[in-house]
């Protein structure tokens, strides 16, 4: 299969081959992986009993699915990734923020799921073989993920597509049969080595939880999305169809391994680390499924983010190649996991990673929603890459390629988020208004977006040019999700 060639520029009609089922592989498959798994640890780890953590788990999914979801449609229409395409609102110069925040969030999981998964495969290994668990092993395994990732996300859409095919059967298999491994361990009460309540209460406790492994996984693809919505035809297929398959597939994809996560966090009484109580009660049959999910699932998604973080960057700087943008934010996120492994505490720096990011994404994926719906999602597709030609002008300059009152209200949402928010080593000067409670996320994108309404918007002066989304919309061609 060859690497693909593609960056942020847009897909011909002739290559939006991809449909709803391509779309819903991709976010089941890409996300059955120990980093999204280790999400479902968080509840249990803050204190909370079994029923209060699937509560939260699945509100928190819900409620970040129904705002992430509509982000799908507008690479449907715009034919490029999201970064791009929020040029219509921040500016072809101030979609930036957008590419700036992609690639923070995908940088963070890709980190996250090498980290994960590789502390599972040097468990496993040390239980099967006696490997020594030391920094050199480590460097070892965490280099093979990191490589084998490299080399998915350099050839693309195509092979991360199959791949992932291939994983939403492979790792459902792999999960049920962890469901039988530890269900006989398994139990609903809180775990007491988490020391209680980590917030003091219930609620603010429930909260936080539903937002950091709740809420955090959707938001993880507000930028995501558009990297393979891009690839479906808005004429062969509806708008209907393509955000009931991302409903389903984020549902899916995010559910599934999280819960699973919760589950084997009480049956292995994993209340202060996730990695090495997992291996540490597994039954010895189910040690090589566990490798296989370890290194397989890992590499699948951290490919998936790795890919992400490759056009974000192509975005920033258009004159580096997809293939050159990628293989260098492989080095910045495989230093990253040495720095998580050897330096961090894994649920401090989880729980503050998901909420700043929460924080700083949410009021952006506000904004370009706000601006979707308002252009009743219609886009110049010629006029979105301004930018990436180094040139000037166009229906989205603006002022020197700047939405001025977009960018401050994704300012103001991201500068009130921040200020809201309560992490493990720090807590904002507004939580005394929310009474301890985090809401940081629904502040930042409250904020943002009344900013955004209020604020006059500069029209848009240049005529329309020809683009995926003025094309004909004939009879959609039908298929199931």
């Amino acid at each position: 299969m060859p690497i693909e060639q593609r960056g942020v520029d847009t897909i011909p009609e002739e290559e939006r081959t991809s449909g709803p089922r391509d779309l819903v592989s991709i976010l089941l498959g890409s996300n059955l992986c120990l980093g999204v798994i280790v999400f479902g640890w968080l509840p249990p780890s803050f204190g909370l009993g079994w029923w209060a953590s699937v509560g939260s788990v699945v509100a928190g999914t819900v409620v970040g699915t129904a705002l992430t979801a509509p982000l799908a449609l507008i690479s449907l229409s715009t034919g490029t990734n999201l970064s791009t395409s929020s040029g219509a609102q921040f500016g072809v110069r101030g979609r930036l923020v957008g590419s700036v925040v992609g690639l923070l969030l995908a940088l963070g999981y890709t980190a996250l799921t090498v980290w994960i998964g590789g502390d599972v495969v040097m468990g496993v290994l040390g239980r099967l073989f006696g490997l020594p668990q030391g920094g050199a092993a480590y460097a070892v395994v965490y280099g093979l993920l990191a490589a084998a990732t490299v080399a998915c996300a350099v050839y693309g859409y195509r092979v991360l597509l199959a791949m992932s095919r291939v994983l939403a059967f492979g790792m459902t298999a792999l999960l049920v049969l962890g469901l039988i491994a530890y269900a006989p361990d398994f139990t609903t009460a809180a775990l007491p080595e988490a020391g209680g309540y980590l917030l003091g209460g219930f609620w603010p406790t429930w909260l936080l939880a539903a937002v950091a492994a709740g809420l955090s996984g959707p938001i993880a693809f507000i930028t995501l999305l558009g990297d393979y919505t891009r690839y479906i035809s808005p004429a062969r297929f509806s708008s209907r169809r393509v955000l009931r398959a991302t409903w389903l597939g984020l549902m899916l994809g995010l559910l599934v391994p999280q819960l699973f996560g919760t589950f084997t966090s009480y049956a292995a009484r994993a209340a202060l680390d996730y990695a090495g109580p997992l291996v540490d009660a597994a039954p010895t049959w189910y040690l090589v499924p566990l490798l296989l999910a370890a290194s397989a699932g890992s590499v699948g998604n951290a490919g998936l983010m790795l890919y992400s973080m490759g056009l974000d960057l192509d975005a920033i700087l258009p004159r580096a190649s997809r293939a050159r943008a990628t293989c260098a934010v492989a080095v910045v996120a495989t230093a990253c996991v040495f720095f998580g492994h050897f330096a961090w505490d894994a649920q401090s720096a989880m729980t503050s990673f998901v909420l700043l990011l929460t924080a700083i994404g949410t009021p952006w994926a506000v904004v370009t929603l706000i601006g979707f719906v308002r252009c009743g999602g219609e886009y110049d597709a010629d006029a979105l890459q301004v930018f990436n030609r180094r040139a000037r002008g166009g229906a989205y300059w603006y002022r020197a390629g700047w939405n001025v009152p977009a960018t401050a209200a994704w300012a103001a949402g991201t500068l009130v988020g921040v200020l809201a928010v309560s992490l493990p080593s720090y807590e904002g000067p507004l939580l005394a208004l929310t009474g301890g409670v985090d809401c940081s996320f629904l502040l930042s994108g409250l904020v943002g977006g009344v900013v955004y309404v209020l604020l006059p918007q500069p029209r848009v002066h240049a005529a329309r040019s020809a683009g995926p989304a003025d094309s004909a919309r004939p009879a959609l061609e039908d298929e199931a999700v």
